[in-house]
């Protein structure tokens, strides 16, 4: 199943980087681009891609690489999966599109799919977009349209796209938010719970999170019954892969339900198979009234979607929100497939191969000293680097070098936080993958380290 290279293509292990990088076909496309695209997409490595399948990609200069970028875990059923074009074409050939002030199956049946996966346990309703900054948008929207309240409290690290309202919750670096004040108004950040980089006295970050909420911020700055809703990252990406402490999610759910707040879950990267499990709350069990979902959703299709209770849903009247493309039926029938194949499949494999790849780069850590933690859930994985093991110095040159390094020897690899590489694969990958990656991986380290 992960042998989707087309003929000629190449093998599918080691390396095929047959010209320096970037070659001479990607630096007349870069040239080109500088000429006519906005700079300010955050573009790292020259990377000018020809095609892929699975978790292989090609350049346009015919080089092999490993894509353990998945563009930024979109790509979740790898690439071009062969029952996700077919049902893509399929729609293609009824109609491109329709909008939203119209009805089509494809979008009744996704709906109907996402409310029999029952991620908020209970009856849900849907609302389709393109991508998750939308859904953000979206979800604040119908939380103070049912609540009648104004306020919001999002977490530092957090990040939940660049539109306005969103970019008002985004703090994963200030890069987002600098040139844009003011935006949205009304939200207050609290620390997400990191036991790597703890912030608060105590050994459980998690519980010192919740008091600092209940009887600091709600009794000195922000009125509860005012709070509208909490936005969080079951498990936050952006921010550095960091996952909460256990009980913190349940915590944030009996602050809500005290107050008559809305939980509002962000699993635009986190869910749809990533963590292991199709939503990333469920590993803790624990429900919102409103989710988000986006990016693997529609294994590449733009598509993203704002996932509610139908008690909560349906109290918004005609009128009070749409989207033009909302429901496209190309992006509709990736989205079924994709779910069908999570479902099925891929998010078993994500827990397995996941397990895998976390006891190799446990293995890596031992290593080297430079590697101050392994975490992560599925094939959400961070390998966070350090300059002193004991201080826990964030080492952001070697992880931006070794990002650079990787992409030389055929690893496609982003990072995120303060110096967390991210690992975040199509959920098809095999471990026999993830040990070339591991090599792929240790010997950038090496060359980083001396750089």
């Amino acid at each position: 199943m992960n042998n989707l290279a087309p003929k000629g293509a190449g093998s599918a292990t080691g390396t095929h980087i047959r010209t320096e990088l970037p070659g001479p076909k990607a630096r007349a496309m870069l040239a080109r681009d500088a000429e006519v695209v906005s700079p300010s997409y955050p573009r790292d490595y020259p990377f000018v891609m020809s095609h892929g399948r699975g978790v292989e990609v090609w350049d346009v200069d015919g080089n092999r690489f490993l894509d353990f970028a998945a563009g930024i875990a979109v790509c979740s059923t790898g690439h071009c999966h062969p029952q996700v074009v077919a049902a893509i074409k399929d729609a293609a050939d009824e109609f491109l599109h329709i909008s939203s002030d119209y009805w089509h199956e494809r979008q009744i049946a996704l709906a109907e799919k996402l409310n029999a996966l029952a991620p908020l346990g209970e009856a849900a309703m849907s609302f389709f977009c393109q991508s998750g900054t939308e859904a953000v948008e979206g979800a604040l929207k119908l939380a103070r349209y049912v609540t009648g309240r104004s306020r919001f409290i999002g977490f530092l690290g957090g990040f939940h796209g660049r539109t306005m309202g969103s970019l008002a919750f985004t703090s994963s670096k200030y890069t987002q938010q600098q040139g844009f004040f003011p935006t949205m108004p009304g939200v207050t950040h609290v620390p997400y719970p990191n036991s790597y980089r703890p912030l608060f006295a105590g050994a459980d970050q998690g519980k010192a999170v919740l008091d600092y909420i209940e009887n600091i911020l709600f009794s000195a700055n922000v009125p509860a019954a005012e709070v509208a809703g909490i936005l969080v990252e079951p498990i936050q990406g952006e921010g550095g892969y960091i996952v909460p402490p256990d009980g913190f999610l349940a915590g944030l759910r009996r602050i809500c339900d005290r107050h008559g707040i809305l939980l509002i879950f962000d699993e635009v990267q986190c869910g749809v198979g990533r963590s292991g499990k199709m939503f990333a709350a469920q590993h803790w069990g624990v429900t919102p009234d409103i989710m988000t979902l986006a990016k693997g959703l529609g294994s590449g299709m733009p598509i993203g979607a704002i996932v509610a209770r139908k008690s909560i849903m349906r109290q918004w009247k005609r009128g009070a929100h749409g989207n033009t493309y909302g429901g496209n039926p190309l992006c509709c029938a990736a989205a079924l497939t994709t779910l069908e194949l999570v479902e099925k499949e891929y998010a078993a494999n994500a827990a397995k191969v996941g397990e895998h790849f976390m006891a190799r780069l446990g293995e890596l850590k031992q290593r080297h000293a430079v590697i101050g933690e392994v975490r992560g859930k599925g094939l959400m994985i961070g390998m966070e680097l350090v300059k002193d093991q004991a201080a826990r110095t964030p080492a952001k040159d070697l992880c931006d070098t070794l990002i650079t390094r990787a992409f030389h020897h055929g690893l496609l690899l982003l990072s995120c936080g303060a110096s967390t590489v991210r690992f975040m694969p199509p959920l098809l990958v095999s471990e026999a993958q993830v040990d070339e990656a591991v090599a792929l991986l240790e010997a950038a380290l090496l060359e980083a380290q001396v750089a």
